[in-house]
C-alpha cells in the first residue's frame, strides 16, 4: 500500500479549498470559507434546522458550529431564532443574501466536479468513490 495515500488527500481537499475560494472571489463573495459551505448546503435542502441538527449533519461539534454560524450571521447570511414553544432550541435559517447564494455555491460546485473528474470514465469515478467510503467508514 502506498504510503502516502492520506498526504494526497489532504492535498487534493487544500487545491479544492483553494479552487472554492477563488471562484467565491470570482463571483464577489467575501467572508464565506469552504467550512461554512457545509452549513449553507444543509440549509439550502432544509432552509430551518436546529444548532443539534446542523452539527449532526455537518459533523461538527457544536462548539465549532457555534463560530461557523456566528460568522455567517455576522455578515448577514443566516439568522437564529428561538423556537416559540421551546427557548432552550434555537434555528438557523437562510437569510435573504444566504438564498442568494445557491446558484453560485450549485456553479461553482458543478466547476469542480467538472475538473475533478476530466479524464476519469464514470466506472472509475464510481470506483473512487466506493474506495472513499470505505476509507471514511475505517476511521470512522
Amino acid at each position: 500500500m502506498d504510503q502516502d495515500t492520506i498526504s494526497l488527500i489532504s492535498r487534493i481537499r487544500e487545491n479544492a479549498n483553494k479552487f472554492i475560494c477563488k471562484e467565491l472571489e470570482t463571483s464577489g463573495i467575501t467572508g464565506i470559507v469552504p467550512s461554512h459551505g457545509d452549513i449553507m448546503a444543509v440549509l439550502f435542502k432544509s432552509h430551518k434546522c436546529t444548532m443539534k441538527e446542523l452539527a449532526a449533519n455537518i459533523r461538527r461539534t457544536k462548539a465549532t458550529l457555534t463560530v461557523l454560524v456566528d460568522k455567517l450571521e455576522k455578515i448577514g447570511y443566516v439568522k437564529r431564532e428561538k423556537s416559540s414553544q421551546d427557548s432552550r432550541v434555537t434555528y438557523i435559517t437562510l437569510t435573504k443574501k444566504g438564498l442568494d447564494l445557491k446558484p453560485v455555491f450549485e456553479d461553482i460546485s458543478k466547476k469542480l466536479n467538472n475538473l475533478v473528474f476530466t479524464d476519469i470514465s464514470e466506472k472509475e469515478g464510481e470506483t473512487l468513490h466506493k474506495i472513499l467510503e470505505k476509507i471514511n467508514k475505517n476511521l470512522e
